[in-house]
């Protein structure tokens, strides 16, 4: 938070009259005795009603949202299959592994089961606690097979409430965190209210329930919360001891529970790298929360049998090189303003020569590919040259991984959010550059927090780490669509600290020369109770309406192939398709696949490449070649993939097979020059004219509007 303090020796009547002010309070102190009694009683209070406001507020955005799924979907009255199937794409995929370890005879068959699985992937055994985050539903299961509940709740249902539930620990974490910058709770309930009003943008946590992030982001609240704690300067060690464990505890599970923990902790750790070169956070504290990243991350690839991704991952080199810079570059923080801002420069530089050296060690040693395609992504994202690459081509054609809409701003406003987020912004963001550069002209190199008090403008270290986050955040979120859940619940907090902070609007009536202790007062409670007032007037009837709303699952086309592949297909039968649909097709029939939607395995990549030619320009006896070497008895092919419209031409993905195969697209436009036509028609529309070329090596045994399955020959 921003502090607005005298410059020792000036003499001003503002100083005279605050001297004055503080003498006057004194006397009343020594004539009322009571007064830090009472003061004492109020603090126990407010904590009392704050923290019992912050516990039903959690609690009935949790109800919230579970009630708008059962809603959506009737949950509670459609069958078993409907269920699964309506847990799309990786999240039926996970899910389906919660549902293994309950059918399991015993738990240790269950662990055996997934520690050597051959369903996931044909003709390969894979260790999945080693290649997925999915240590949740392991706990999950085995709590739901020791509790005694299993007569009073199904298993689907300890699991969706499970995850709801933890959205009611997610928001109270956030109402917390807002409390600590601002000092009330009337902060933290704005911020939940604003987290609630603009769901749409906050979470979709009610139609994609297994999703990992949903599973992490309330330990990644908890984390922001207690590093915000941890970074108030004068705690008490036992506090510090505490708080130190609530951190790690936090960023363990986070990591623990999401496969992108490396890149979100990295994005932390970029922002205690900038704020302790600045000399705005405290430099043990500092390290303390660069150990913990390390040893959580570390222990988390411990528990996924030493995951080699993690290993080789930037966040772990980073935080190895800005820790080996700190010790060799003692004397960074002396000297003028020029003569610190090169050693900045040169530190900066340092560490990320040292990051990437470290890093291209690491990947060399253990010859890691996994996360490449996320760099070749990102590398065409921001303009690096184009690519052909199918991997980078389907990442970069997706809704969810280009830029933020324009759109999302307008909801934002319709709230008042993203206006009131834009005001408090800009005066920290002032107030963090006039800090910076009085730290970095500072010839005497003020090490130590408490030594701002002689300054005009100052910055806590909890509210110079969360504005510095909720930018790298805001960048990441702009970037990318799907991040932005990371930032616009962040979003809720800095806006609600903001007007509710004594020290923005002193501040900000200093600047205006219209400050007076009352109209603080006045201005921290005032404007966020009428935009409590605004957002219920607006919002409240909408919301009843949503609540009232009913509607039905429904997906018959789904429902009759999942019910097809049960009642007719071998158990042990091999299928192969889109990534979305086999998992849906693993969880509903048992059935093992040839590919599926977790896509951080280079391996399984080429795999899914591979067995996408049947979307592709490729003669039949190729595409049977390609699909038996992975073991694959029947094939699904989807007129929605195959007839795609939802992207544009040269992103469908009959054109990011065409392009990666060196063949011209379909349909009018430009083709790049060194583009050829193909020697074959689109396999997916000539297998369907059943001519003898095709017939010979595929059978169709199922179809409907929406699907056409095929069994591939054995013979050669």
């Amino acid at each position: 938070m921003i502090s607005i303090r005298q410059r020792k020796g000036i003499q001003t009547t503002e100083v005279s009259e605050d001297y004055t002010a503080q003498e006057e309070n004194v006397k009343l102190e020594d004539k009322l005795p009571s007064s830090c009694t009472n003061r004492r009683l109020w603090k126990i209070l407010s904590f009392t009603i704050g923290g019992t406001v912050a516990l039903c507020i959690g609690l009935l955005t949790s109800v919230y949202l579970a009630t708008l799924h059962e809603n959506d979907l009737w949950f509670s009255n459609i069958k078993e299959v409907e269920r699964e199937i309506s847990f799309r794409t990786e999240c039926g995929l996970y899910y389906s592994y919660y549902k293994q370890m309950l059918q399991a005879p015993t738990l240790m068959q269950g662990f055996r089961g997934l520690i050597y699985d051959n369903k996931t992937e044909s003709m390969r055994t894979i260790n999945l606690l080693q290649r997925m985050n999915i240590y949740q539903e392991v706990f999950l299961s085995i709590l739901y097979r020791v509790l005694p509940i299993q007569r009073y709740i199904e298993p689907v249902y300890f699991y969706i409430y499970t995850l709801f539930g933890l959205q009611a620990i997610y928001v109270t974490a956030l109402y917390i965190t807002s409390w600590l910058l601002s000092g009330t709770w009337l902060s933290g309930l704005l911020a939940a209210f604003w987290y609630v009003t603009n769901r749409i943008d906050t979470t979709r946590v009610e139609f994609t329930i297994p999703l990992r992030e949903n599973w992490a982001l309330p330990f990644f609240a908890i984390q922001i919360a207690a590093i915000t704690y941890f970074l108030r300067p004068n705690l008490q060690p036992l506090s510090q001891r505490l708080i130190l464990l609530a951190i790690f505890i936090s960023t363990f599970l986070f990591s623990l529970t999401w496969q992108f923990n490396q890149f979100m902790m990295l994005m932390q750790a970029l922002v205690l790298f900038i704020l302790d070169s600045l000399d705005m956070l405290p430099a043990m504290k500092v390290t303390w929360l660069y150990s913990i990243q390390l040893t959580g991350l570390l222990l988390v690839c411990i528990l996924q049998f030493f995951n080699s991704m993690i290993l080789g991952s930037l966040l772990i080199s980073f935080n190895l090189s800005v820790l080996i810079a700190r010790k060799l570059q003692k004397n960074m923080k002396t000297g003028n303003f020029l003569n610190r801002l090169g050693k900045l420069l040169l530190h900066l530089f340092f560490v990320l020569c040292l990051t990437l050296f470290l890093n291209n060690i690491i990947k060399k040693i253990l010859n890691l590919k996994s996360d490449e395609h996320i760099f070749k992504f990102l590398k065409a994202k921001f303009g690096f040259g184009a690519t052909r690459d199918f991997d980078a081509n389907l990442y970069l054609c997706e809704e969810a991984f280009g830029l933020l809409p324009f759109n999302t701003f307008e909801r934002l406003s319709d709230t008042l959010l993203f206006y009131a987020y834009i005001f408090v912004l800009s005066i920290t963001v002032i107030a963090a550059l006039a800090v910076a550069f009085r730290n970095l002209s500072d010839s005497t190199n003020q090490q130590s927090m408490c030594k701002m008090g002689k300054y005009t403008i100052g910055l806590k270290p909890e509210t110079a780490y969360n504005l510095i986050h909720t930018i790298l955040f805001g960048f990441l979120a702009l970037s990318t669509m799907r991040m932005k859940y990371l930032w616009t619940s962040h979003m809720c907090v800095f806006a609600s600290f903001g007007l509710c902070s004594p020290e923005i609007w002193e501040l900000l009536l200093k600047l205006i020369h219209l400050y007076n202790p009352k109209r603080i007062c006045i201005m921290r409670y005032s404007i966020p109770i009428l935009i409590l007032l605004y957002l219920c007037y607006k919002f409240w009837p909408g919301m009843m309406d949503e609540l009232s709303e009913l509607r039905e699952f429904y997906d018959p086309d789904t429902v009759e192939l999942m019910n097809w592949i049960n009642t007719n297909t071998p158990g042990k039968a091999v299928f192969a398709g889109s990534m979305q649909l086999l998992a849906g097709v693993k969880l509903c029939t048992g059935r093992t696949l040839t590919n599926h939607p977790h896509y951080e395995d280079n391996s399984l990549r080429e795999r899914t490449k591979a067995v996408y030619q049947i979307y592709a320009k490729r003669a039949p006896e190729e595409v049977h070649a390609l699909l038996r070497s992975f073991g694959t008895d029947y094939v699904i092919l989807e007129d929605s993939i195959c007839y795609e419209r939802r992207h544009r031409r040269g992103c469908r993905l009959r054109d990011l097979l065409d392009v990666a195969n060196g063949h011209m697209m379909d349909g009018p436009g430009e083709n790049d020059p060194d583009l050829k036509l193909a020697g074959h028609p689109r396999f997916c529309e000539e297998i369907k004219k059943n001519l003898p070329t095709y017939t010979a090596y595929f059978t169709r045994v199922f179809q409907n509007k929406t699907f056409h399955v095929y069994k591939l020959s054995r013979n050669k």
